[in-house]
């Protein structure tokens, strides 16, 4: 049987943590940032945790990981 493959947009967003939950950054911090408050701007450098609910779609686009 072949190999499977990693999704190659999922492999770059998400990553495993040594406890086995997925790892994933936030969305907003790119640009248009005038009107974020700094508060609010500081919180999309913290990595967010993946909810148990997906999960499972993430294993399935992830098999190696």
């Amino acid at each position: 049987m072949p190999k499977m493959k990693n999704h190659s947009g999922a492999s770059k967003r998400f990553k495993v943590t040594g406890s086995g939950k997925y790892r994933r950054n936030r969305a907003c911090g790119n640009h248009i940032l005038t009107k974020k408050s700094s508060k609010r701007k500081r919180c999309f450098k913290q990595a967010a945790i993946v909810p148990k609910c997906q999960e499972e779609a993430l294993r399935s686009l992830l098999p190696y990981s």
